[in-house]
C-alpha cells in the first residue's frame, strides 16, 4: 500500500485500482491544529459509530463503504475499504441549534455562513429550521477552514450542484435527528462530506455523524442560554480554549491525562447511546 494523504485524523492509502483504505487514527485535531496527545481506541470508535450510521442513512443516498472487514489486518477495527470519490471540495455542515462557531458568528452578525437567524436567541437554542452553513475545506498546512455563502458554493462547485449538496446536507441531518431523538440525544450540528464517483453518481464520504465531526448533547443535559455538556469532541475543545495560554496556531498543547480520560469516555457514552451496543 502507498499513503496518498495524511490528514489532521485519517490517513489514506492506496490499494486496489479504484478503491482506498481509509483509516481512523486516534490523534486529535481542535482548532484545525492535531494536538500531540492522542486519544485511545478513538479512531476505533468513530470508525465503528460512522459504520453504524452509514446503515441507517443508506435509504437517503449511496455512501463510498465498500467494506469493514476487508482491510489490512494491522488497521482492524479503525480502516474502511471505500470507492475512490472525487471529493467535493466543500465542508457540508447542517446546525439544527446555535453552539460553537455558529454561535460565535450569529451575535457578531446576526448570520452564519450568510443565513439571517432570528433575533433574540440564547447559546444553545434550538434553531426554528435546520441551516446550511458550509465553510471551506482546507488541508493542515493551510490554516482554518472560513464560514461560505451559499452563493460561493455555487460558484465554486455550480448552482446545480450548490444545491443538491444543500438539499442532501438538510436531508441527511432531519434524518439523523429523528433517529438520536429516539435515543435522549440533541444533534446540535454536523458535517458532511460529499464525493463524485467515476459515473457521476454523488456519494456520501469520508465520516458520518462521528463525536469527532458532530455535536452531540444528551437531553437530560440540555439547558439553553449557557454552554451545553457535549458529549463529543467539543469536550477538548473547551478544554483547549479555556487554557487561555494558547493561540490556536501550532504546536498545540499536550491534553493532560483526566482530559484523554474524560475524552474517551463521553466518546464511548455517545457510541453506547446512539447504537444501542456496548463497547468492548
Amino acid at each position: 500500500m502507498e499513503l496518498l494523504h495524511q490528514g489532521k485524523v485519517r490517513d489514506v492509502y492506496s490499494d486496489r485500482p479504484g478503491e482506498v483504505i481509509l483509516v481512523a487514527t486516534d490523534r486529535v485535531s481542535v482548532y484545525d491544529v492535531v494536538l500531540p496527545t492522542p486519544i485511545p481506541d478513538k479512531g476505533k470508535l468513530l470508525t465503528s459509530l460512522s459504520l453504524w450510521w452509514f446503515e441507517q442513512l443508506n435509504d437517503v443516498m449511496p455512501n463510498h463503504v465498500i467494506s469493514s472487514t476487508d482491510v489490512p489486518a494491522e488497521f482492524a477495527g479503525r480502516a474502511v475499504r471505500c470507492q475512490q470519490v472525487d471529493i467535493i471540495q466543500v465542508e457540508c455542515i447542517a446546525r439544527g441549534y446555535l453552539a460553537g462557531l455558529g454561535w460565535d458568528a450569529y451575535q457578531e452578525s446576526g448570520k452564519i455562513s450568510g443565513v439571517a437567524i432570528p433575533p433574540g436567541l440564547r447559546e444553545g437554542d434550538k434553531l426554528p429550521q435546520p441551516v446550511f452553513t458550509p465553510t471551506t475545506k482546507t488541508a493542515p498546512e493551510d490554516g482554518h477552514d472560513e464560514p461560505m455563502t451559499f452563493e460561493e458554493v455555487s460558484d465554486a462547485v455550480g448552482p446545480e450542484l450548490a444545491k443538491t449538496l444543500e438539499a442532501k446536507t438538510l436531508e441527511l441531518f432531519t434524518r439523523a435527528t429523528e433517529i438520536t431523538a429516539g435515543r435522549g440525544v440533541h444533534l446540535a450540528d454536523t458535517k458532511f462530506e460529499f464525493g463524485l464517483a467515476k459515473d457521476g453518481t454523488l456519494v456520501l464520504a469520508d465520516e458520518v455523524l462521528t463525536s469527532d465531526s458532530s455535536r452531540y448533547w444528551r437531553d437530560e443535559d440540555w439547558k439553553p442560554g449557557q454552554r451545553q455538556i457535549s458529549y463529543d469532541k467539543q469536550f477538548v475543545r473547551d478544554w483547549a480554549r479555556d487554557l487561555g495560554t494558547w493561540d490556536k496556531t501550532p504546536p498545540g498543547p499536550e491534553i493532560p491525562a483526566e482530559v484523554v480520560d474524560e475524552t474517551r469516555a463521553r466518546y464511548v457514552a455517545m457510541y453506547e447511546r446512539i447504537t444501542g451496543l456496548k463497547w468492548d
